[in-house]
């Protein structure tokens, strides 16, 4: 489970250290790819892995599911953790996530999300007052 909001710096080689609370979970590996909102998602392989079956099993006729599938998967990268819970983020996820140096790493139940700061700062402006004042058909039963 991955929770919080943490604020690491990506490094002179597009390096990000990952919070310490998330590595034990991806000590085994980890997947990152293209998330919505421009920001990347970082799964664990059997959480990707239960994603992916999901996305493939999708109709190979609908244009939508063909898109999605694409970015998806060619958007994915692998990784292992290094000894200092540093993953290598590749050129193409740093140009789609527009991250810099400042990045945000926030907890989002099953997976981790890596934000540039400026973007996340941006989301939070425009969507925070969405959740302060979320109504029950948001979550029904919840609140």
């Amino acid at each position: 489970m991955f929770l919080g909001t943490y604020t690491p710096k990506l490094d002179d080689k597009g390096r990000l250290t990952l919070p310490a609370k998330f590595r034990d979970e991806l000590r085994g590996g980890l997947m990152i790819t293209k998330g919505q909102d421009h920001c990347l998602y970082v799964f664990t392989r059997e959480a990707f892995t239960e994603l992916a079956s999901k996305v493939a099993s999708a109709p190979l006729t609908s244009e939508s599911a063909r898109v999605f599938q694409r970015n998806l998967f060619s958007g994915t990268d692998e990784q292992n953790p290094d000894g200092q819970g540093r993953i290598a983020i590749t050129p193409e996820l740093r140009r789609y996530a527009g991250l810099s140096k400042d990045c945000v790493v926030i907890g989002a139940f099953t997976r981790a999300e890596i934000w540039d700061a400026e973007a996340w700062q941006r989301y939070q402006d425009e969507h925070e007052d969405t959740y302060a004042q979320a109504q029950e058909e948001v979550l029904p039963g919840l609140l």
